[in-house]
C-alpha cells in the first residue's frame, strides 16, 4: 500500500529524516500528525507433520512445482502459537497437537519478520480455496529453498541430523509470498 497522505489532516506526506534515528527516511505528516514507520509485519510459519511426514502445500498464485510451508499473518489479540494454530484449521482443517518454535527468520524482500514453528497436527486435509494441492514428504526427502521459511526448514532438518539440499524456487509473476 502506497501512503500519500496523513491520516489525520490529509496533507501531503513528505520525507524526513529524524537525527538518533539512524537518519532513516520515512514518510511523515509535514505538521507531525503521523509517521508510517514501515516495520516489519509477523508472518507465522509452520512445519505441519502428520504422522511422521511434512505437509507442503501449493499457493493458487505459485508455480507449479512449488510447494511450501503453511503460513499467515499473526492478528491481533493472538499469540503466536494461537496464531499459527488458526492459519493451520483455515488453511488445511488440521487441528494442533503439539508445537514448538523453530526459530525466526528475516524475509527481508517482502518487509517481514517470520517465526516459524514445528507443529505436530491430525485431522482431514481439507485445503482453502487459496492452496490448490498438497504433498506429504517424508522429512528425509525435504528440499528448502533460500528464502524465508526454507531456512526454517532447513534448520528444522539439521536438528534431526538430516542432510540439506537446497533447490531454486521457481520464479513466475507474481512472486511467492513466502
Amino acid at each position: 500500500m502506497e501512503h500519500r497522505y496523513c491520516p489525520m489532516c490529509a496533507a501531503p506526506l513528505v520525507l524526513r529524516s529524524d537525527q538518533g534515528d539512524g537518519e532513516k527516511s520515512r514518510l511523515a505528516c509535514p505538521h507531525g500528525h503521523w509517521t508510517h514507520w514501515d516495520n516489519p509485519l509477523p508472518v507465522l510459519a509452520a512445519l505441519v507433520e502428520i504422522e511422521g511426514r511434512i505437509l507442503l502445500a501449493r499457493n493458487v498464485a505459485w508455480a507449479e512445482k512449488n510447494f511450501a510451508l503453511i503460513t499467515g499473518f499473526m492478528e491481533r489479540g493472538e499469540t503466536p502459537e494461537q496464531g499459527v494454530a488458526r492459519e493451520l484449521k483455515e488453511e488445511t482443517n488440521l487441528d494442533v497437537e503439539a508445537i514448538s518454535l523453530i526459530g525466526v527468520y528475516e524475509f527481508i524482500r517482502k518487509n517481514e519478520l517470520i517465526i516459524a514453528y514445528h507443529v505436530h497436527a491430525s485431522g482431514d486435509i481439507i485445503l482453502s480455496p487459496e492452496l490448490v494441492e498438497y504433498r506429504l514428504v517424508a522429512p528425509e526427502k525435504l528440499k528448502p529453498w533460500r528464502a524465508g521459511t526454507g531456512y526454517a526448514m532447513a534448520d528444522w532438518m539439521r536438528a534431526r541430523g538430516l542432510d540439506v539440499e537446497f533447490v531454486d524456487w521457481v520464479t513466475q509473476t507474481p512472486a511467492p509470498t513466502m
